[in-house]
């Protein structure tokens, strides 16, 4: 069961990521022509194309940066957990077993 939830999943991300594509291609091919872009105190004719694509990608890379998991600190040195060297077979204080008990 739990491998069918899996695929249908990627199933819907890809075809989330498919949409996507599809119409940002659309978007750019809509706006090709050339604009006036100003940027501090200079302007510069650019392709309105270009500078949708160079947000989109800079937006994508954003995202993915936001997006990716964190690294894992390991907090107590070396410790891992399935580690078959530790051993906590009697770790309670005869005070807090005669609490326990």
């Amino acid at each position: 069961m739990y491998r069918n939830l899996k695929l249908n999943t990627m199933r819907i991300k890809t075809i989330i990521i498919v949409l996507v594509t599809i119409l940002l291609t659309v978007v750019l091919m809509q706006n090709r022509g050339v604009v006036r872009f100003t940027f501090l105190f200079s302007d510069f004719y650019v392709s309105k194309l270009f500078m949708l694509a160079l947000m989109a990608g800079t937006g994508f890379v954003l995202g993915y940066l936001v997006g990716r998991p964190k690294k894992i600190r390991r907090l107590g040195g070396d410790f891992n957990e399935g580690d078959p060297e530790r051993r906590e077979h009697d770790t309670l204080s005869s005070e807090d077993k005669e609490y326990i008990n």
